[in-house]
C-alpha cells in the first residue's frame, strides 16, 4: 500500500522514527541499522516502507534503503518468523552480512540477534540459502566486513575473491555457500568458479 515516505523527521527512539508528511506523523518501526543512518531530527528523509496488517493493528516498518526492505521481506517469508524477529536480525546485521551468513549456513552467528534461538536461525539458513543469490549486492567493502562474522574465514575470503573477479556478492555467496566452508580458500574459489563458469 505504501512504497515510501518522504517528509520531515520529527522524532526517533530506540525502535521507531516518526516522519511528518502533509501534516500527518507516520510512526515507522525501524532497525538499529536504519536508525544509525538517519539524519538529525528536523531533516527531510525518505524511508521505504512495509505495512503489516494484523487483526488489531496496522504496523508500518521503515527502511533506509531497498536492500534492507528486500531482506526484511525475505526473512519474514520464513515460517514462524514475524516482523519483530526480522527487525531484530536486521538490527544486528546489514543485508550484505546477513546474506553471507545465510549462504554459508552460519546459523550460529544469526542467534546473536535478540530473540532468535537456534531453531529459528537454522530454519532461516535452510529456507533462504537458495534464495539469497537473487539479492543485489552492496559494495566490496561490505563483503570484506562480512568476513568478520561469517561461519568460516575461508568462505569469506573466497567470496571476496569472487567479487573482485566481477561477480555480485549474492552470486558469490550462493556459489560458495553450497560448498564445504572448511575447504582451503583456493579450492573454494576453484569449485565456485566451476559452478559460475557460464558467467565467464
Amino acid at each position: 500500500m505504501f512504497y515510501s515516505l518522504t517528509g520531515q523527521l520529527i522524532h526517533t527512539d530506540a525502535a521507531c522514527a516518526v516522519i511528518e508528511c502533509g501534516g500527518v506523523g507516520f510512526k515507522c518501526f525501524v532497525s538499529l541499522c536504519t536508525l544509525k543512518r538517519l539524519p538529525k531530527t528536523g531533516s527531510t528523509v525518505t524511508l521505504y516502507t512495509y505495512l503489516n496488517v494484523r487483526e488489531d493493528a496496522l504496523d508500518l516498518f521503515g527502511f533506509y534503503d531497498t536492500a534492507e526492505l528486500d531482506m526484511f521481506k525475505l526473512v519474514t517469508s520464513v515460517s514462524g518468523v514475524g516482523p519483530k524477529v526480522a527487525m531484530s536480525i536486521l538490527s544486528e546485521f546489514t543485508p550484505d552480512k546477513l546474506c553471507l551468513l545465510i549462504a554459508t549456513g552460519d546459523s550460529k552467528s544469526i542467534t546473536r540477534a535478540q530473540g532468535v534461538g537456534p531453531k529459528v536461525a537454522q530454519r532461516i539458513t535452510l529456507e533462504l540459502k537458495d534464495k539469497v543469490g537473487g539479492l543485489e549486492a552492496g559494495s566490496g567493502e561490505d563483503v570484506v566486513a562480512a568476513g568478520a562474522v561469517s561461519a568460516s574465514k575461508n568462505a569469506a575470503d573466497a567470496v571476496e575473491a569472487l567479487v573482485s573477479l566481477g561477480f555480485t556478492q549474492g552470486e558469490a555467496a550462493l556459489a560458495v555457500g553450497k560448498l564445504d566452508s572448511e575447504l582451503p580458500v583456493e579450492e573454494l574459489i576453484r569449485q565456485a568458479l566451476k559452478s559460475l563458469g557460464s558467467r565467464l
